[in-house]
């Protein structure tokens, strides 16, 4: 095949390896990283995690940054632009480098292709990004894709491994328990790693047990880290964070949602590992942070709010948040979903948030792996309505809200960069 020459033609070629298919593992990964010796010597931070890993990178590489350092930031999945997984500096790579960096590894593509198997769509991309930023960053800070041990970017050994939490996700590839998938995300974790998490009961048994048989010292959140908050409403919140050595008080952060702090203060200790300790960098990152999707209001009158969480724990901590900024006020919400994750599951989450009526739709970018509008709306029952197509689904959300009341956007990261991208965010 001719070699790409356009974006479109770059993203069509790489699409076709499977946008909604994988092959778990790192061999092919670690194979195409060793013949561009890309990675050598690179250090950063690997963050894994159920929820909040784009939130703690998001906050980890605007601390970075602040500190006058070079950050490379390879966040996942992207909203609306695939170039968004590639963030140098706080700017996304352009198309043109995208292209370019493409065809400079198609000759590795096809030698490591040849005896190992055609790279995925994933692995593409993560060997493109680390062969992009590596040569250009003091610090690279890479989210995890699914789970860890059998995700590409555990190819990667950056130095410090970050775990935020773990909960009910992905169970067809990662197992059906959190024990079980607490174990997936902690292999990450190598021999000499320094380790921060946020995980809590069994899942920090498994974190711990992992940290302590290769010789990682761990630091927990609660335990050597600490965070006290308080809501500023749709401003974020005013937050303090303590650790072995350290204390950061009375710092602005811009990012709302009650679960935020804690993303914060993760990062906030990640930096520390990585010998970030000025606490006007730490507090001029968290000022400048910034993690579109996540409770982000992206109008007015009515409030439009926009959500990615696509899991029960996002969304119930989503629906916890946004009913303590509005109180008891009018919500409607519009939701769409993939046909992987089971809607008896996500339904109930929905209901909990006491919406007076519920629109669904199909996020178009993901047609034919989407729980259809239509099906939606039967098993939810009274007060739902369906529109599969997503403008339309969002002009009667507001329609039905009313000038003084909020619209709440979830149930995938495909509707929300739909929507986003709707609305010029």
């Amino acid at each position: 095949m001719t070699t790409p020459s356009s974006y479109d033609d770059t993203l069509a070629y790489i699409s076709k390896m499977g946008r909604f298919g994988m092959k778990l593992g790192t061999e092919r990964t670690r194979a195409l990283l060793d013949e561009l010796d890309a990675d050598r010597g690179l250090r950063g931070a690997l963050i894994a995690g159920t929820n909040g890993k784009g939130s703690t990178g998001a906050c980890l590489a605007a601390i970075l940054r602040a500190a006058g350092l070079s950050v490379g930031f390879m966040p996942k999945p992207h909203l609306i632009s695939y170039t968004e997984r590639i963030e140098l500096n706080g700017t996304r790579i352009s198309e043109e480098d995208f292209v370019q960096e493409f065809e400079r590894l198609r000759p590795t593509l096809d030698r490591v292709g040849a005896r190992l198997g055609a790279a995925t769509e994933f692995e593409m991309l993560t060997v493109l990004a680390v062969a992009y930023l590596a040569p250009r960053i003091d610090l690279l800070v890479c989210e995890v894709g699914l789970g860890g041990r059998l995700d590409a970017t555990n190819a990667l050994d950056l130095g410090v491994a970050v775990i935020t939490n773990v909960d009910l996700d992905h169970q067809k590839y990662l197992g059906d328990t959190v024990e079980k998938i607490a174990a997936e995300k902690a292999a990450i974790v190598k021999p000499g790693d320094r380790v921060v998490t946020g995980c809590q009961g069994v899942s920090l048994d498994i974190v711990a047990a992992r940290a302590s048989e290769v010789g990682a010292p761990l630091w927990r959140l609660g335990t050597e880290v600490r965070v006290e908050s308080q809501s500023r409403g749709w401003d974020g919140h005013v937050m303090s964070v303590s650790g072995p050595g350290f204390e950061h008080r009375d710092l602005a952060l811009p990012l709302v949602g009650d679960f935020q702090p804690a993303n914060a203060a993760l990062a906030v200790a990640s930096a520390h590992l990585l010998g970030v300790t000025d606490g006007a960098a730490i507090r001029r990152g968290l000022e400048s942070a910034r993690w579109p999707g996540r409770l982000q209001a992206i109008s007015s009158r009515p409030r439009v709010v926009v959500d990615g969480g696509h899991n029960v724990a996002a969304l119930t901590r989503a629906g916890r948040s946004l009913r303590a900024l509005i109180g008891e006020g009018r919500l409607i919400v519009v939701f769409g979903m993939l046909s992987e994750r089971d809607p008896h599951d996500l339904l109930p989450v929905v209901r909990a948030m006491s919406p007076a009526e519920v629109v669904f739709t199909e996020p178009a970018s993901a047609a034919g792996h989407v729980v259809t509008a239509s099906a939606l709306a039967e098993l939810y029952g009274e007060g739902a309505e369906a529109r599969p197509v997503a403008e339309d689904a969002l002009a009667r959300a507001r329609e039905l809200a009313g000038e003084d009341g909020t619209v709440l956007v979830c149930g995938s990261l495909y509707l929300s960069g739909e929507v986003l991208a709707l609305s010029g965010s």
